[in-house]
């Protein structure tokens, strides 16, 4: 809602550079996108990481 809203701001102070943002944005995400799949990728390893080696202690804790 806060996004629109300011939309709508730019849309009254400057429209042409609204209507440039409204064009360029999906563009952007695309570009992005890729970036946000490899942070996925890099989180789920270090959670990985960091399970593998906490597995030996919660072994231990079990018994």
């Amino acid at each position: 809602m806060v996004g629109f809203l300011l939309f709508l701001i730019l849309c009254v102070i400057c429209w042409p550079l609204a209507i440039l943002a409204l064009i360029l944005f999906p563009l952007v995400w695309l570009i992005l996108l890729p970036f946000k799949l490899l942070g996925i990728v890099v989180g789920g390893v270090f959670e990985l990481i960091g399970a593998l080696f906490t597995l030996p202690a919660r072994i231990l804790r079990s018994f």
